[in-house]
């Protein structure tokens, strides 16, 4: 099943470290299958664009999954689509989750591929797309980046299907509030909402439904440009999920 509207959870988290395997699925991943209203076995498809589509990536996300009913796959762009019919099988899924990484590169290979449009048919037949870091920049407008290289840059390129710019790792990387609040300023970006690691955006259509949190004492927030110049930053308190864990 879809969810009823187009739904996206644009976040800075998601799984989590795992003792048997590398990952576990976090409180923001479950929301995702949640919202999705999936069937009696979810189907999700995560997509590695952003880290090049590597194999140990893929077989973490699998093993994620172990002794549970869910249908796990990976879309994979290198070296080649290894999905014969990509519109058929994304557009079959409850969540598409997109991984970390590269967004100017994302972008790139996507719109080279045409995955931009499949992407848009997905979120408006009510597919819930999710994603970390790279995969939350991608469905606004823009960000701010280390695609280039350590010191951070803007990107103005996003998919839009959200009218806003995005801040990830908002309290973890200390370049990246600084660059948001001046690219906003500047009028390179619009007003737009950020998160703390471990926080997620859960949007309904282009509107804000709420922050989320799966860890204690995190925050996400709304920056605009003020009329006189420069920005206001508003905290907005997330609701914290069960099963969340401390920092």
């Amino acid at each position: 099943m879809a969810s009823d509207a187009p739904t996206i959870l644009a976040t800075s988290g998601g799984f989590l470290p795992a003792k048997r395997v590398p990952l576990r699925p976090g409180p923001l991943i479950e929301l995702a299958m949640g919202l999705a209203r999936p069937g009696p076995v979810p189907r999700i498809c995560f997509i590695g664009t952003a880290l090049g589509d590597q194999a140990h990536w893929a077989a973490a996300l699998h093993a994620a999954f172990y002794g549970r009913d869910v249908l796990v796959s990976c879309f994979n762009l290198f070296p080649m689509p290894n999905i014969a019919d990509v519109p058929a099988h994304l557009l079959s899924q409850d969540v598409i989750w997109v991984g970390g990484g590269s967004s100017a590169n994302l972008l790139a290979l996507w719109r080279l591929h045409g995955l931009d449009e499949v992407l848009r048919r997905c979120w408006e037949a009510g597919i819930v797309l999710g994603g970390v870091s790279a995969g939350s920049i991608c469905w606004h407008v823009g960000g701010t980046t280390d695609s280039f290289g350590p010191d951070l840059v803007g990107i103005t390129d996003g998919l839009g299907f959200l009218p806003y710019s995005n801040g990830v790792h908002y309290d973890s990387e200390d370049q990246r509030r600084p660059l948001f609040h001046r690219l906003i300023a500047d009028g390179a970006l619009p007003a737009g909402y950020a998160t703390d690691d471990g926080v997620g955006l859960h949007y309904r259509g282009t509107e804000l439904v709420e922050a989320v949190a799966q860890v204690p004492g995190k925050a996400a927030y709304f920056v605009e440009k003020r009329p006189g110049g420069g920005v206001s930053e508003s905290r907005l308190e997330p609701r914290l999920l069960p099963g969340a864990v401390e920092p």
